[in-house]
């Protein structure tokens, strides 16, 4: 298949000739059901010619086997650019390069390169034969071939970085390394996205950022992956969702709402796109997408 960008399957030399960046994120589902509703998702996003789709990476056994398979699936079988996640977690060095060279021999060149979150019952702690860092991750995928690597980047800070500007030390090493763009963790504040790029930059670190973005339509699920990414859910916006209090359609309508206008005040400040978490779901992702005129945008 040929991506709609024309030739250029490179993530990264798509964002260094200026071309708008407009992207969505989903996970490997575990059971067929899941996968269903994944593929459709597909389907009504490839709609709306993405400039590429992220998959996240489940460490170890099945669950990464369904990654590699289901990102390579995506690459042969639909029009639209395909990134697969990577991280260190659970596994030795020798295993993490096994995974780097099936993703190739699926014919997927676009990697990102995580460390990866610790387990819910207890602090990171690298394999004894593993990688400990991501810049690591990056040094080892642009080793082993012509990838195009993106890193993920936090607006609030890493939760384990002891300031901002170590934080900001951290992204500029992994484009030392061979780190082509980054994607930044969910936040609700566009503030927070220009103080990461400026900080960035103090640090000699120019690769675009592309702001990741997660609309509200759950407020417990928002609440537990703001816990998980150290991203601050912002009292005047639960304040305005406890408003509403159990409607769910309203809910969801506010959350599209506030979504849509961070994402207008992103663009309007310069960023180089947009990254959606969709959790599998393309409803609320499609609708802002269309409010922003975006389809219109890309293709211009």
């Amino acid at each position: 298949m040929v991506a709609r960008t024309g030739v250029t399957r490179s993530v990264g030399e798509l964002l260094r000739r200026g071309e708008m960046s407009f992207s969505f994120e989903l996970f490997p589902p575990k059971t067929p059901a899941g996968e269903a509703e994944l593929w459709a998702t597909v389907r009504r996003l490839e709609a709306l010619s993405p400039t590429f789709l992220s998959v996240t990476y489940g460490a170890g056994g099945s669950s990464r086997d369904r990654t590699v398979r289901i990102t390579t699936e995506i690459a042969h079988n639909t029009t639209i650019l395909p990134v697969a996640h990577l991280t260190c977690v659970g596994a030795s060095r020798e295993e993490v390069r096994g995974v780097i060279q099936e993703y190739a021999a699926g014919g997927i060149t676009n990697m990102l390169a995580l460390r990866g979150d610790p387990p819910a019952s207890g602090p990171w702690e690298p394999h004894p034969d593993g990688l400990t860092h991501a810049d690591e991750l990056v040094e080892m995928i642009a080793s082993l071939g012509d990838f195009s690597v993106g890193v993920a980047a936090f607006p609030e800070g890493h939760p384990e970085s002891p300031d901002l500007d170590s934080d900001a030390r951290v992204l500029a090493r992994k484009q030392d390394v061979g780190a082509e763009y980054a994607i930044t963790q969910l936040f609700f504040r566009a503030e927070d996205y220009a103080r990461l790029v400026e900080r960035a930059h103090a640090h000699g670190c120019t690769m675009p950022i592309l702001p990741g973005i997660m609309p509200v339509t759950n407020l417990s699920q928002i609440e537990r992956f703001s816990a998980l990414s150290g991203a601050d859910f912002p009292a005047d916006l639960a304040a305005r969702f406890a408003e509403l209090g159990d409607d769910a359609e309203a809910v969801r309508a506010l959350g599209v709402e506030v979504a849509t206008e961070l994402c207008s005040r992103l663009l309007d400040a310069g960023a180089p796109g947009l990254h959606f978490y969709t959790l599998n779901r393309s409803t609320a992702t499609t609708e802002i997408y269309r409010n922003l005129d975006l389809h219109a945008a890309h293709a211009s």
